[in-house]
């Protein structure tokens, strides 16, 4: 992927109680991009934005976050950042022009500076027409939108998101992800996305990870996961150096762990041979074979097994 990372991963791990959360994660995310994390209920989503948030401590690796490293300047890497929740993050027996001026004012923001960027974030919620009445009259729709306004407060240069659309009728939704892509592009905004919503990560990720068990199972630009949805994908048992060796300079095929993709191009049919002579000839075995998922939806089911997850962690993976 071309451009500069904003922030680095390396090696991240985390445990609550003896359990895996984090499993010697490493990622990077361009400076500018906007990426779209998803993962299943448990995955470790929520765990990965805390930390990478100041909430909550890591138990081992490196995070380097514009050239800062997250452990010895934290103040400075949070002066940087957001983070908006699922959960709703304001005082709803207030306005919203008293919650904008009141974390505003945590912000450290005052006077003309602070008058500004209420302003434009009050425009960039749409929240103009009901600003000076209490939250807890607004719709579901409005509250997310003031949910993402305060979080756009201190001009971050990296977005944290959360679910920002749970429980939004259709114009909501819309606008908050137009919003979300227009901060992108007019302000330089990194931003890191989750959602259940395979259809918002399409619309406004350039590049998507996946997580899943604690692990970064896939990550690339939004357009190559695409074309691999449409690829044969094989998950096999454990394969050793030599078959990865052996596959992985081969044009149309792209190993990631215990997963082969095989692209359907003009060497589908030799690659198809090769991956499974090899495969026969190392003993590796064949767990399941997915012909082509069209869509990202479907490709992300297979890709993390299609089962049930259920379990949560003490930070509320979802």
């Amino acid at each position: 992927m071309n451009g500069a990372p904003l922030i680095e991963i390396k090696h991240l791990c985390k445990s609550y109680n003896r359990k895996t959360v984090l499993d010697n994660v490493n990622l990077s995310v361009r400076r500018g991009s906007i990426m779209g994390l998803l993962g299943p209920n448990g995955a470790g989503k929520t765990t990965l934005i805390s930390i990478l948030t100041g909430v909550i401590g890591k138990d081992s690796g490196e995070i380097n976050i514009g050239g800062l490293d997250l452990d010895r300047e934290p103040g400075r890497i949070q002066s940087m950042c957001s983070y908006v929740p699922q959960a709703l993050a304001f005082y709803t027996r207030l306005s919203a022009h008293e919650n904008l001026e009141y974390f505003g004012s945590l912000w450290g923001l005052k006077g003309k500076k602070l008058k500004e960027r209420m302003e434009f974030c009050i425009d960039a919620g749409s929240v103009q027409a009901f600003v000076n009445k209490r939250v807890d009259t607004f719709s579901g729709g409005m509250k997310r939108r003031l949910n993402l306004a305060i979080g756009l407060l201190n001009e971050p240069e990296i977005l944290y998101l959360d679910e920002p659309t749970v429980g939004v009728d259709t114009q909501s939704r819309n606008y908050i992800l137009e919003t979300i892509r227009k901060i992108n592009r007019e302000r330089k905004t990194t931003i890191i996305y989750t959602s259940h919503y395979m259809d918002e990560i399409e619309q406004v990720s350039d590049e998507i990870a996946v997580i899943d068990d604690g692990r970064i199972i896939l990550h690339d630009e939004k357009q190559a996961i695409l074309t691999l949805a449409d690829a044969v994908l094989i998950r096999v048992g454990h394969m050793g150096e030599d078959a990865v060796e052996e596959l992985s300079p081969r044009e149309g095929i792209r190993i990631e762990k215990q997963r082969i993709h095989i692209k359907r191009d003009e060497h589908f049919g030799e690659n198809m041979a090769l991956v499974f002579a090899v495969l026969r000839d190392r003993g590796v075995r064949v767990d399941d074979v997915v012909f082509g998922q069209r869509t990202l939806e479907e490709f992300f089911l297979k890709l993390t097994s299609d089962r049930l997850r259920d379990g949560n962690s003490p930070y509320g993976d979802q």
